[in-house]
């Protein structure tokens, strides 16, 4: 078992007692927690977010249901530092894992270097929330650990979990193997390329199980699902099997129809097991669309870019929120906010308090439907594959800065949503600001080093 020295002195000083921001009406009250991630899924994959193509009955009634965020971000542009921003509460300039590849790290189960694994002072939403009393649970991709190292879920504050460890193996649907803990899965029915077990059906089996075995103690689900990210697999592409499309958009619409067919088992087994209105249940996708599908389905909406791009395209969400009783119904909501708020809004949640150093507020107020003014806040990404790329915003103003020396983009998205006008040159006075922000924002990683200029 490892000893985390600077997190046990965190947790006994900051989570014996109850935050004093938790609204009145929670005191002494935990609701179940469940947290779904889509990945690759675009803003405009879903009906209630533009789409018009593929099915998602259940997640729209969802957002019929609940409080629909517009203007909600991902942690990342790609998956493993979406997930740490997530897990740590720290955006890309403070998080552990900054990239899905690193100078130094591990060689990972898929033979890649560079997997670099959560460090074990690092204090997770699940440490948070085991403190507070809650039973902790994860199915799907978790990204953030190789086994034997400090990443590991089950040493990250996750009591139970069932899924893939390493990314790249997750972009198979029918391995050979996934973990239970820290025991190997084995799928004979997969061996030598055969399509006998697909792994997402058993992330819904386990979720579903989850919940029955907890109804009667509060519980946090964390579900970062592997669908609709490539590969194009899936036991059958109903209901678009005779539609005339290509068949990697039939199985694209498939997968994310599936999705949302599970999500309504979920929904179904929360009213069944009478603690419905006592499940705060969120979804959102882990970055932007793969692919835009132009012509198809829009995945991207009328956001410019995708994953991988600082556009809003590659890092703005869906987010749909659902309480029934607590949060609004059929209401939208255009605050801006990001994965690094998920850590102190579920403390607030919880009666906990997050750790001093995070770089994301609680949000639960908005979510609530109380005053809370965010609108002048500063939100902050960087990313490394095509060498160092930052974005920032700053209530409306969005600037971007695409490679190291090269001046920043600058659009204001009440005006220009699809970033289409850079309006830098008009705007001195606003680059220079964003500019000392972005001066400032990030701490060194040695796995992460920044080039120097040219």
């Amino acid at each position: 078992m490892r000893i985390k020295f600077l997190s046990i002195l965190i947790l006994s000083s900051f989570f014996a007692a109850c935050s004093s921001n938790q609204p009145e009406e929670l005191k002494d009250h935990k609701p179940n927690i469940i947290f779904i991630m889509a990945d690759d899924m675009g803003y405009g994959d879903l009906g209630s977010y533009g789409q018009t193509v593929i099915q998602t009955p259940h997640l729209d009634q969802m957002a019929k249901e609940g409080l629909r965020f517009t203007n909600c971000y991902a942690g990342s542009t790609v998956c493993a530092p979406s997930r740490s921003v997530l897990m740590t509460g720290k955006h890309t300039g403070h998080t552990t894992v900054r990239g899905n590849f690193g100078k130094y790290g591990v060689v990972g189960l898929a033979g890649g270097k560079g997997r670099v694994p959560l460090e074990a002072d690092d204090v997770t939403v699940a440490e948070v929330l085991k403190d507070a009393g809650y039973v902790t649970g994860i199915t799907g991709k978790w990204g953030l650990g190789e086994p034997n190292t400090t990443g590991h879920p089950n040493d990250q504050g996750f009591d139970e979990w069932f899924g893939y460890l390493n990314q790249r193996r997750a972009h198979s649907y029918y391995p050979t193997f996934i973990w239970k803990d820290k025991m190997k899965v084995e799928f004979p029915d997969n061996a030598d390329g055969n399509q006998g077990t697909y792994t997402h059906d058993l992330f819904t089996e386990f979720a579903l199980d989850f919940v029955t075995r907890h109804q009667d103690e509060p519980f946090f689900l964390y579900m970062p699902y592997t669908i609709p990210h490539s590969r194009y697999e899936i036991p059958d592409t109903a209901p678009y099997t005779n539609q005339p499309w290509t068949d990697d958009e039939k199985v694209q619409a498939a997968m994310i129809t599936r999705l949302d067919r599970d999500i309504g088992s979920l929904f179904k087994q929360l009213k069944d097991l009478d603690i419905d209105e006592n499940t705060l249940v969120f979804f959102c996708s882990d970055n932007g669309a793969a692919e835009r599908w132009e012509g198809r389905f829009g995945a991207s909406g009328a956001l410019k870019g995708r994953k991988r791009d600082m556009y809003e395209g590659g890092i703005r969400t869906p987010m749909i929120v659902r309480w029934p009783g607590k949060v609004a119904a059929s209401k939208t909501n255009d605050t801006a906010w990001y994965f690094a708020d998920v850590l102190p809004t579920l403390a607030d949640l919880a009666g906990a308090n997050a750790p001093t150093d995070v770089d994301g507020v609680s949000v639960l107020p908005t979510i609530l439907g109380k005053d809370q003014n965010l609108s002048d806040r500063t939100l902050y990404w960087e990313f490394f594959e095509s060498g160092f790329q930052q974005a920032v915003r700053q209530g409306d103003w969005k600037a971007i800065r695409l490679k190291l020396g090269e001046p920043l983009e600058l659009y204001d998205l009440s005006k220009d949503e699809a970033e289409n006008n850079n309006v830098a040159a008009q705007h001195p006075e606003v680059v220079a600001e964003l500019e000392a922000i972005l001066a400032t924002a990030r701490t060194p990683s040695e796995n992460w080093p920044v080039p120097e200029l040219d």
